[in-house]
């Protein structure tokens, strides 16, 4: 058991969260009990995950999309009173962690994407130091890249490019990243990884010869969460417990 203080100011000061400008507020965002016996990770605070949460007896769900985002509502009706109000009934704090969890060099959503797919990390760059390069260790046509991502993630990648290109330098920022392309394109990387694709990337891709990888956003951004709740896990001593969604965006 541990205090929930305790837990959050580990989190805090290894995410260093000083250092990112955020879209919500990282740390806790919903108190509940004090002490700490049982933590339950997911991607996102979603109403399965909350009720998973509460089927495991969890006193605290960490999360890498919270709630309380700068472009929603601020009323509490509707699916996000269901949320707030099963988590104050159980006393479940909620707590989560956005860019900085995406950033950390071996916790993060990044991190953790190049240590599933087998990638040397080179850099990371661009804005708040979110965008990566790096080289497979083992060059790939992007035909062959497509198959190992949809082996990794279970999910078949929308890849906009010519699949029988070499790729040896890739560059990726996982979740809602494609408006860093052209960051990564000067990068002169031969391949651009991320969560999602809007329709100006097609174009881009095509008129580069950089090929464009939409991977998905909840499974590019499914490794940091559970990473960060291992080492929570591993510091503290107590009970940690995984929930993911089959959520195909």
């Amino acid at each position: 058991m541990a205090l929930r203080r305790e837990i959050l100011a580990w989190c805090d000061e290894t995410l260093q969260v000083g250092l990112f400008k955020d879209y919500a507020p990282n740390g806790l965002q919903v108190e509940g009990k004090e002490e700490i016996a049982k933590i339950a990770t997911s991607v996102t605070a979603s109403k399965a995950a909350i009720d998973f949460a509460v089927e495991q007896g969890a006193d605290m769900l960490l999360v890498h999309h919270g709630m309380f985002w700068k472009s929603e509502p601020v009323t509490i009706t509707g699916w996000k009173k269901a949320r707030i109000e099963t988590l104050l009934q159980h006393q479940i704090n909620m707590a989560g962690y956005h860019l900085p969890l995406d950033a950390h060099p071996q916790l993060g959503n990044n991190a953790q994407l190049a240590e599933k797919l087998d990638w040397a990390l080179e850099k990371q760059f661009g804005e708040q130091n979110l965008l990566n390069t790096g080289r497979l260790k083992t060059t790939q046509t992007l035909a062959q890249l497509s198959e190992r991502i949809e082996a990794v993630f279970g999910r078949k990648p929308t890849v906009i490019g010519d699949l029988e290109r070499e790729i040896k330098r890739i560059a990726w920022c996982s979740g809602g990243a494609q408006g860093f392309f052209q960051t990564a394109v000067d990068e002169g990387v031969d391949a651009y990884l991320t969560g999602e694709i809007s329709e100006a990337q097609y174009h881009l891709a095509n008129e580069t010869g950089v090929a464009f990888i939409s991977a998905g956003h909840h499974a590019t951004e499914r490794y940091g969460v559970r990473a960060l709740g291992d080492a929570v896990a591993e510091k503290f001593g107590i009970e940690v417990v995984h929930f993911d969604e089959n959520n195909p965006a």
